[in-house]
């Protein structure tokens, strides 16, 4: 099955591919021939953020695709210091009219700050845009279960989504059963570890045993568990590389040695609970 067409399902009744193109890091001056390479590719899946810097760009590809807009999955997401009914639908129109479309598949808060603890007149509004429809589905990103039972008990709406650092070294098996109790999908980012994994030994063992490359058997591993999976790449090669997946199986022995890299310092990312404002993810 090609990989534009793994889709998982959302509690709200809409569906993503499995598989998509993250475009951190990406800069704005490349990103329209780096998503219009992915979409030619295969790719139907494309994250950005307001923070990336990239919004325009990538509306570009978008639009010089020529793929329907209603066959792509364009995700973005709200930035720290915009959390608040009137901003939160201010930063939105903008996100919008940079990416250049009249709606958005997936519109994510990024960050929970809870020092500011904003987050729920954020989630509001961002409910009323689905409600509007101009974003199809809505989720969070780097929420821990506290916030997103916080989301619950004071809205009584859950996200589809919630969109957490998540590869071998950091594999966060409490929050990802959290959300499998509560119909949540995780999707990971940084999801080959930043880098920091291609030497590891026990995924070098897998790879060669499959003879894939360690990122497609870490990839692979995502999609076995049914996560959502948004590798960022420049590289054409490395993009199709990225895409081959589904057409291997890890076996249970290779869930179990992958299962046993997990660190407790494995996280490369900043920690929910303290993150603030200053430019970063």
């Amino acid at each position: 099955m090609p990989a534009t067409q793994n889709l998982v399902s959302f509690h709200d009744g809409r569906s993503a591919p499995q598989l998509g193109l993250g475009a951190w890091q990406v800069e704005d001056g490349i990103a329209s021939s780096v998503v219009k390479t992915a979409i030619d590719l295969g790719y139907r899946s494309i994250d950005t953020a307001a923070i990336y810097g990239n919004e325009a760009g990538v509306g570009r590809g978008i639009a010089e695709s020529g793929v329907k807009r209603e066959d792509l999955f364009v995700a973005t997401k709200l930035w720290n210091d915009r959390h608040g009914h009137d901003s939160t639908k201010a930063a939105f129109a903008e996100s919008l009219d940079k990416l250049g479309l009249e709606y958005v598949d997936l519109y994510l808060i990024h960050w929970p700050v809870p020092k500011v603890d904003r987050f729920i007149d954020a989630w509001e509004s961002m409910i009323q845009l689905r409600d509007e429809g101009l974003a199809k589905s809505i989720g969070v990103c780097n929420f821990n279960v506290s916030h997103l039972e916080k989301l619950l008990d004071e809205t009584g709406v859950l996200p589809v989504v919630n969109q957490i650092e998540l590869h071998p070294h950091f594999q966060q098996a409490e929050l990802r059963a959290f959300h499998a109790q509560q119909d949540i999908i995780t999707e990971a980012w940084s999801p080959l570890g930043r880098g920091r994994l291609w030497d590891d030994a026990t995924l070098n063992s897998i790879a060669h045993k499959h003879q894939r490359t360690v990122a497609q058997v870490i990839i692979r591993w995502h999609t076995q568990m049914g996560n959502m999976v948004i590798p960022k790449s420049v590289s054409p090669d490395r993009m199709q590389e990225n895409l081959q997946v589904f057409d291997f199986t890890l076996t249970d022995d290779d869930i179990s040695a992958i299962a046993a890299l997990d660190r407790p310092d494995g996280r490369y990312g900043p920690d929910p609970e303290l993150f603030h404002l200053p430019k970063a993810l």
